[in-house]
This record gives C-alpha cells, structure tokens and sequence, in this order.
C-alpha cells in the first residue's frame, strides 16, 4: 500500500452508534442515532454499509445489532476494516468532534450561551448593535434555526434586526435575509460578533442567511458561513498541507477547522450536491490528497428537526452513492466513514446526542478486520498521518497496519 495514495473522508454529521459510557453525563442515556431510526423505519436499505461492517460495528458499539433486516447484494465489493470510535472531548459539539478525529481533542470546556430569553449578555448585544451599527437584536434565545426564521423573518424584514439565537453547542447563530438585510452586511456582522464572543470562549458566529418574503415561504440559502477558532493544536490536516500536500475540504470542512490546514475549500450542500462535488475532488485528485467532506444534512435537516424518516431516506441514498466512488479508487487509495456525534432523532429535545461513532476504511488492498472500539476520535487521524508516513500526532494509535 502505497504511502502517497489518496484519501477521502466521508464524515456523515450526527451519525451515532449508540453507547457512548458518559452519555449519562450529557443527559443522553438510551441515545442511539442509526438503532432507532432503524427501528423506526422498520429496516433500512443499505446494503453497501452493511457490506462494509456497519451494521457489526454499531452492534459492538452498543450490545446489539440494529433491526435493519435483510440486506440486497452490496454492490461495493471492497474489503474493509471497521470498528467503532469514543469521543474523549469535553463536548458533544461540532467543532470538538471534527477536530479531534483530525487528532486534535478538546480537552477545555468551551462557553455556552444559557438557552432561556435573555440567552445573550446584555453587555454583549449593546456592543455588537453598537459596532454594527444595529438598531436592535431579536430572538436572543437559544432555537431551532428554521423555526426562528419563520417566528421572527417578517419583522426582521421590517424592522432591519437580525435575529440571533444560540443551542445547545457552543455558537451564537445570526440569521438575515440574503436581499433585504445583505449578504455582505451579515457577514460583517458575524466578524464584529465573532470577535466580541472571544472572552466567552464561544466557539463559532455562524451566519445563517434565508430567503423569501413571508411566514411560510422563508428557507436557508446555501450561503452559511461559519467563523470558528482555531484548533488548539496542530492536525493531520496541517501536517498533510505542510508536506506539501494537497487538503480539499467539501462543504463545511474549511469554516470548521478556520482554514488550517486547507489547501483547497470547495462549497457545496445538499446530500446530492455534496455527493456529486466529492466524486469529482476525489476523482481528480493528485497522490498525496486528502479529501473531507462533511454530510450536513444528517444533522442540520434531519436529527435536530426530529425527522426520522428524512434521515432514514438520507442514509439510504448515501449507502446508494457509495459505489461510485469505490469504482474510482485507485489501488494504495483509501476512504473512511465516520461521524463527530450523534442527534438521535427520536431522542428528547433537538440537541446533538453523546453517542460513539463508526470508523470504516476501505479501499483496494485492506485487510478485512474488526478493529473494536477505538479510544479516540484521534485515532482516525493518526491512521492517515500514517498512511501518508507524517510524524506522529499527539494523539491516537493508528490502525493502517492492524
């Protein structure tokens, strides 16, 4: 197996196996992400990620095998490694999840905005109205982002205040009409906030632009942008790019990791958009390639608006696009399949859930084997600064040549 192949990490937002041993800590005791929505679909088409350990891997993950039912023949016939991962992070957050399967876990306790109105100090909102030149805020609680576009999009079209609302993670979340408010305008507003949050230890401003002109016909764009700080160490990314490789982010990759270690970012959304572009990075990629997408509508369209058939349909098309990009992988190519968290959707609330995730590679010359369950997201990473023959991250224990 070649040390300058490509690799390609498909990293399906939310996606958890259940079992987590700290759920209890999160309030997320019983979560689990696939095992329920299999449940509740009554079996799930996916013949593919069964065929590449899946459905073993969330079996070990948490004492049994999700009621998926009987499997078509797979059309992926490559061998494949798979096991499951524990988060070691703090959080159960985007950003701790990304970076620490980049072999960077979050060993502090990041800042929360607290969920109830007021959810924002009211030091902070007078700042930001005042250096944004604001003539107020609405929301300033902690929402669903759909849901608050549409209790609150016509008056701030009316009155011209942008509407910031906070989660459960760490973020402070500002949604504008792309024509109305200004795209730009938004933008600039999440820089003026992203530096005002900083002594909150807020992780992300995430600009949340919408369109339409009444209740009813508002939807998101495609014009999300996320203003994160920076990991706090150095990852596979950067020690991919300062070898002089190349690191092609699809999606929101580049937002969450601030641009380090980034060599190339490509914008796409939607599970068929993120499909599409993924294949062609991957296609076109150089040796010595990295490519990471993140699949975010398994989180932001299906697990926290609780719509559990959307997420079983969704990992149904997922598991059928996966043969496409088996039948381009050259020989020394890998690809992995993994997740930052889970959002059991049949879960209490609309929050992330504290869950273990699957880790698939894949590829022309793996050797076939159950790798149990791994101590760290991190492992990931140092698997591939293996592959690659990069030094040694801080943290992980790579699994290439189990």
């Amino acid at each position: 197996m070649t040390n300058k192949g490509r690799a390609v990490i498909l990293m399906m937002d939310s996606f958890g196996l259940g079992g987590a041993q700290d759920a209890a800590r999160f309030g997320d005791s019983g979560a689990n992400t696939l095992g329920h929505i299999a449940a509740a679909r009554g079996g799930l088409k996916i013949p593919n990620l069964a065929a590449l350990g899946l459905l073993k891997a969330a079996e070990a993950s948490c004492g049994e095998m999700p009621p998926a039912g009987p499997q078509d023949a797979p059309r992926v016939q490559l061998p494949s490694k798979y096991g499951f991962m524990r988060e070691i992070s703090k959080g159960k957050d985007t950003s701790s999840g990304h970076w620490e399967m980049a072999g960077a876990p979050v060993e502090f306790e990041w800042g929360y905005f607290k969920p109830d109105y007021p959810s924002f100090p009211p030091e902070l909102v007078e700042k930001l109205c005042t250096e944004a030149g604001l003539p107020g805020i609405l929301g300033n609680k902690a929402a669903s982002g759909t849901a608050i576009i549409e209790e609150l999009g016509e008056e701030h079209i009316k009155t011209g205040k942008p509407i910031c609302y906070t989660s459960a993670d760490s973020v402070f979340q500002i949604a504008a009409h792309e024509k109305h408010f200004g795209l730009e305008r938004l933008y600039q507003v999440c820089e003026i906030a992203f530096k005002l949050v900083a002594p909150y230890n807020i992780a992300r401003v995430i600009a949340r632009p919408f369109e339409g002109e009444q209740k009813g016909e508002f939807k998101r764009t495609k014009n999300r942008h996320d203003y994160s700080v920076k990991p706090p160490m150095i990852t596979v990314l950067d020690e991919i790019k300062n070898a002089g490789g190349e690191v092609i982010s699809v999606g929101k990759i580049s937002d969450i990791f601030a641009k380090q270690g980034i060599t190339k970012a490509v914008k796409a959304s939607g599970l068929e958009e993120l499909w599409n572009a993924t294949l062609a990075e991957a296609a076109a990629a150089p040796d010595f390639s990295l490519v990471f997408t993140n699949f975010v509508d398994f989180d932001m369209t299906w697990g926290h608006r609780r719509d559990t058939a959307g997420y079983a349909q969704g990992l149904e098309y997922f598991d059928s696009r996966l043969p496409e990009l088996a039948a381009q992988m050259k020989p020394g190519d890998l690809a992995f399949i993994t997740a930052d968290h889970g959002c059991d959707p049949t879960y209490k609330g609309t929050d992330h859930t504290r869950e273990q995730v699957p880790v698939i590679m894949f590829g022309p010359g793996v050797k076939p084997q159950f790798i149990g369950g791994r101590s760290s997201y991190a492992d990931l990473g140092q698997t591939i600064a293996d592959y690659f023959n990069l030094p040694p991250l801080k943290f992980g224990k790579s699994f290439l040549h189990e």
